[in-house]
C-alpha cells in the first residue's frame, strides 16, 4: 500500500495475543488496515531489519514497527485526538499504562501455561498455529509442523516460568482476573469508562486467546460470562462512543481490586526479576499470593519495570498526589516509587 491510499499493513495471526490487541486497537480507532494474518509475520519483521517480534505494522508511507506497546503510542502521536486509548488525565493515563503492562507481561503466563499444559489445548493449539499459517498444508508436512511447534513451545515454558510448581499461582490468578473483571464489566462497559483504554486492549489480547483454548474458555464461560462478553464486544469496537470515568472520583472497586492483584503478583516478580538482572542471577524466587515462584530473569521484563518507574516519576505533581496514595494502598508504590 502507498503513503498516499493512507492504508496500514498489519501482519500478525490469530492465535496470537500481541496480534489480536493491535487489531482489536486499530478498529476501535477506526484506522484502516489490511489484515496479513497467513504466512509467518516474524519474516517481515526480520526482512525489515527487526526483532523477531508480531505484529509488525506497515505504515502508509512504508516505515516498518513491531512489539504492540511501541506500536500503540507511535499510533497515538500518528492520530492525535482521533478516538484515543490513553485517557487524557495523566493519572488515568498511568493506570492505563500499568494495566496494560500487567496484561502483556503477567496475564500472558495464564495464556502461556493454558495453551502448553493440558493435553487437550496443546492439541487444539497445534491445530489453530499450523492451520492459521497455512490452511491447505500438505497432511504430512502438517503433521510435522504441529509436532515441532509443540515441541519448541512445550520446551519453552519453564523460561517463561509456566512449570508445575508455579501452576497454582498462574491458575489462582487467573480465576481471581475472572471474578474481578466480571463484577467490574457488570458496573462499568470498559476498565475506565465507556471507552476502552490501552488497558483494555492489553488485557483482552490474552484473555481473548484464553477465550477459545479449551480449558481457559470453559472456566471462562462458566466463571465470567461477562468477561467474554466483553471480550466480543472489544474484538471490534468501532462503533462504540463513550467516556473516561471521573479522574478525581473514587476509583471503581474493580480497578482498585485489579491495581491490589497487581502489587501482590506481577510487581514482586518484576522487582525480583530485575533484581535477578542486576546480580547476574540465572534464577530468582519471589513470593506470589503466599507460595513461592520461580524462574529465569527476562530482559524485557525488565525495561519493562524501569519504563513504569520512570513514567511515574516523571508524572505532573499534582498527579503523582492524587495517584500515589492509591498506589500506595494497592500495595504497588513501594515497587515503583
Amino acid at each position: 500500500m502507498g503513503a498516499e491510499s493512507g492504508v496500514y499493513a498489519l501482519h500478525g495471526f490469530n492465535p496470537s495475543p500481541y496480534s489480536v490487541k493491535m487489531r482489536a486497537l486499530m478498529r476501535y480507532r477506526r484506522l484502516p488496515f489490511v489484515w496479513h494474518a497467513t504466512g509467518n509475520p516474524r519474516d517481515v519483521a526480520v526482512a525489515a531489519g527487526l526483532p523477531p517480534v508480531i505484529p509488525v505494522l506497515r505504515f502508509p508511507d512504508g516505515r516498518v514497527m513491531n512489539d504492540s506497546t511501541p506500536l500503540a503510542h507511535a499510533l497515538e502521536r500518528e492520530h492525535p485526538g482521533r478516538r484515543s486509548v490513553v485517557p487524557d488525565d495523566p493519572a488515568l493515563a498511568y493506570l492505563s499504562d500499568l494495566l496494560e503492562d500487567f496484561g502483556d507481561e503477567w496475564i500472558t503466563k495464564m495464556m502461556f501455561h493454558y495453551r502448553w499444559y493440558y493435553a487437550d489445548d496443546r492439541a487444539f493449539a497445534q491445530v489453530w498455529v499450523v492451520s492459521s499459517r497455512d490452511p491447505v498444508m500438505e497432511k504430512g508436512a502438517r503433521r510435522q509442523a504441529m509436532q515441532v511447534f509443540n515441541d519448541r513451545q512445550v520446551g519453552r515454558m519453564a523460561l517463561v516460568g509456566c512449570t508445575e510448581e508455579n501452576r497454582p499461582v498462574i491458575e489462582e490468578s487467573y480465576r481471581f482476573v475472572l471474578d474481578t473483571l466480571g463484577r467490574h464489566l457488570r458496573q462499568v462497559p470498559f476498565l475506565l469508562g465507556s471507552r476502552p483504554s490501552l488497558a483494555d486492549f492489553g488485557i483482552y489480547g490474552q484473555l481473548q486467546i484464553l477465550s477459545v483454548d479449551p480449558t481457559p474458555a470453559a472456566e471462562m464461560r462458566a466463571r465470567a460470562p461477562d468477561v467474554f462478553c466483553w471480550l466480543m464486544r472489544l474484538d471490534d469496537a468501532s462503533g462504540v462512543d463513550g467516556a473516561w470515568i471521573d479522574a478525581a472520583a473514587p476509583l471503581p472497586e474493580g480497578i482498585t481490586a485489579l491495581l491490589k492483584h497487581a502489587g501482590a503478583t506481577y510487581l514482586p516478580f518484576l522487582a525480583a526479576n530485575a533484581r535477578a538482572l542486576q546480580d547476574g542471577a540465572e534464577t530468582f524466587e519471589v513470593e506470589v499470593l503466599g507460595r513461592p515462584y520461580a524462574q529465569g530473569p527476562f530482559r524485557y521484563q525488565g525495561k519493562c519495570f524501569d519504563a513504569l518507574r520512570k513514567r511515574l516519576a516523571a508524572l505532573p505533581a499534582a498527579a503523582r498526589r492524587r495517584l500515589e496514595p492509591v498506589l500506595e494502598e494497592a500495595g504497588c508504590l513501594r515497587h515503583l516509587a
